[in-house]
């Protein structure tokens, strides 16, 4: 089977995972691109930071809001290593993300296409394009890894 190269911010969003797992965090990494160029990244935090919110794409998010001095990222688009949980999917609705593209579902956490599906809810407000499985077994990978080394 060929294997064709992944998107660049895909492959960012998966440096990211690996040096959050590298820092002792769940290995999930995030990247905000606007009109094709990266304007910010994150990777999980939560240990590292005292902070429950510290995920990838809530550290991305806010970092390209800053960045862009907006708090509105229409146009943008996220790419994350793993299916947002509800907080993520929130915060993505809330910034107005064009296009949402990740890699591996989540069936536990994940709050896309598992559990609270939070954008087919009749009370958010605004839903990206959502675009699952690209680098899905890259990113799989890294998780079954990280939480190989912790059993």
């Amino acid at each position: 089977m060929t294997r064709w190269p992944l998107p660049e911010p895909m492959a960012r969003a998966l440096a990211e995972a690996q040096a959050a797992a590298e820092a002792g965090e769940v290995p999930v990494g995030a990247v905000v691109v606007k009109d094709g160029e990266v304007v910010a990244s994150g990777r999980n935090a939560p240990r590292a930071r005292h902070d429950p919110t510290a995920h990838a794409e809530i550290l991305a998010i806010r970092a390209a809001a800053d960045r862009l001095q907006d708090e509105r990222l229409s146009g943008c688009e996220l790419w994350v290593t793993l299916e947002p949980c509800a907080m993520c999917a929130g915060a993505i609705s809330h910034a107005r993300i064009a296009r949402l593209y990740y890699a591996a579902p989540d069936p536990k956490g994940g709050a896309v296409e598992h559990g609270a599906r939070v954008f087919e809810q009749a009370q958010c407000l605004h839903w990206p394009e959502v675009y699952p499985g690209i680098g899905e077994a890259q990113a799989a990978a890294i998780l079954r890894e990280f939480f190989r080394e912790r059993r």
